[in-house]
């Protein structure tokens, strides 16, 4: 094998994105940033009208969409139809819709398709809900991150403060428990833990500490593989 997948799954603000980033860094692999390809589609979807209870229209739109994947300077760029939306989608009002978009099968079939080709095709680090249990279920590494939903939010609550925008500790607590309840309940590829998953707790662990844990298994996979 010539290649290796890292799966990173777990609930809004559990930290996947930084360590992920960390981990493709350190190892010197391709991060794929997946809850980003959702927003794009949510983006997409409220640039055109489209409710998120027409699925007719949004099964539509997902067949002529054209979403590309790019990378320069080791940065990810999400490209609507050659458009690049990757400040666009980094918003509160796109992060709940990405969340009501992840729900719908036509959505996610399409954009697990384009994921799993880039992982055919090169060694990624892919972070999301599902990755270890549907989009890459024989990734050789398999993480479970988790916190305390509190630290979670503060987390987030932190991270859009630093981007300026204007909102309660209490909203944004209020929508992590609204993602993980979608993301949990949905009927088709819920949010779940690998039961060949490490879960990693990161409630009371730095950036740093979780880094290393996952460098440890990471190589012991690649190991494995090489």
């Amino acid at each position: 094998m010539d290649r290796i997948s890292i799966a990173i799954d777990g609930p809004a603000g559990a930290g996947k994105s930084t360590i992920a980033k960390a981990i493709a860094k350190a190892v010197g692999i391709v991060y794929l940033d997946t809850g980003a390809m959702y927003r794009a589609v949510a983006y997409e979807s409220i640039r055109e009208g489209i409710d998120f209870s027409d699925i007719p229209r949004l099964a539509e739109l997902m067949k002529n969409i054209k979403l590309d994947v790019v990378y320069e300077n080791e940065e990810q760029s999400i490209l609507i139809n050659g458009e690049d939306v990757s400040g666009e989608i980094r918003t509160s009002e796109i992060s709940k819709a990405a969340s009501n978009v992840a729900a719908i099968p036509e959505v996610r079939l399409k954009l697990v398709e384009i994921q799993r080709e880039i992982a055919n095709k090169q060694s990624v680090v892919m972070d999301g809900r599902d990755i270890g249990t549907f989009v890459l279920p024989d990734a050789e590494v398999k993480i479970f991150l988790t916190a305390s939903i509190e630290e979670r939010a503060r987390r987030r609550f932190d991270e859009m403060l630093d981007k300026g925008a204007n909102i309660s500790f209490t909203e944004i607590l209020k929508d992590i428990e609204q993602r993980d309840y979608n993301d949990s309940t949905r009927a088709f590829a819920p949010l779940k833990k690998a039961e060949d998953a490490v879960e990693i707790d990161t409630t009371a662990l730095t950036i740093n500490e979780v880094v290393a844990k996952v460098i440890e298994l990471a190589n012991k996979g690649m190991r494995k593989c090489y």
